[in-house]
């Protein structure tokens, strides 16, 4: 099935739809400049608001901490704070941060524009971590063009910007990504969620067979 993340959460209502939707993973921004971003406090409360709602729904859910070219000091101490299960890199991060995010217990997600992965695959770069495949500019809304991926990653990857609840099911079909992550295209403004459009993101993804 589909992996489907809900990102760039700030409210525990907003979380709660995700999760009751039937979300896999839930995503919170740590990272600085952003209107989605959260501190770790406020990510440890949404943490546990999901992790309530999956056991009210007896399934499982995953959290995601966004981090973007921040410490590894920084980025662990945010994502123990917080008690997420998973750190997603959404900068130029070194292979050894994410290493280092292994070692100390985490799971990672690198983040990678379409053309930067071309790029590094072209150089003979692979990573053990699940990919995700983003617009150049995060959280922008925008799609990159389906030709800027050339060959799409062997093993997990999902695919992210500009995805909305009227064309995540033909971008699934057109990529075959093993999952999708949402966070502007499920947005009432720039930062604000909209629940009725995180549970149509959802039943929408989840039409792709």
């Amino acid at each position: 099935m589909l992996w489907v993340k809900i990102c760039g959460l700030s409210t525990p209502e907003a979380v709660e739809t995700a999760v009751e939707a039937g979300a896999d993973a839930v995503g919170f921004v740590l990272a600085p400049g952003s209107p989605r971003t959260v501190d770790a406090a406020q990510a440890a409360s949404l943490v546990r608001a999901a992790r309530d709602a999956a056991r009210r729904a007896e399934r499982s859910i995953e959290t995601v901490a966004v981090v973007r070219n921040q410490t590894l000091d920084d980025v662990a101490r945010l994502a123990r704070e917080a008690g997420v299960d998973t750190v997603q890199l959404h900068g130029d991060e070194p292979d050894a941060v994410a290493e280092a995010l292994r070692a100390a217990g985490f799971r990672v997600i690198r983040a990678l524009s379409a053309g930067d992965y071309t790029r590094r695959t072209a150089e003979g770069w692979s990573s053990p971590d699940r990919l995700l495949i983003d617009a150049a500019v995060p959280g922008s809304g925008a799609r990159f063009s389906d030709d800027e991926l050339g060959t799409a990653p062997e093993g997990f990857w999902a695919l992210a910007g500009g995805l909305s609840p009227e064309n995540v099911a033909s971008a699934v079909q057109a990529l075959e990504p093993t999952g999708v992550d949402v966070s502007s295209g499920v947005e009432s403004s720039r930062g604000v969620k909209d629940l009725g459009l995180i549970k149509a993101f959802i039943a929408a993804a989840r039409t792709v067979l």
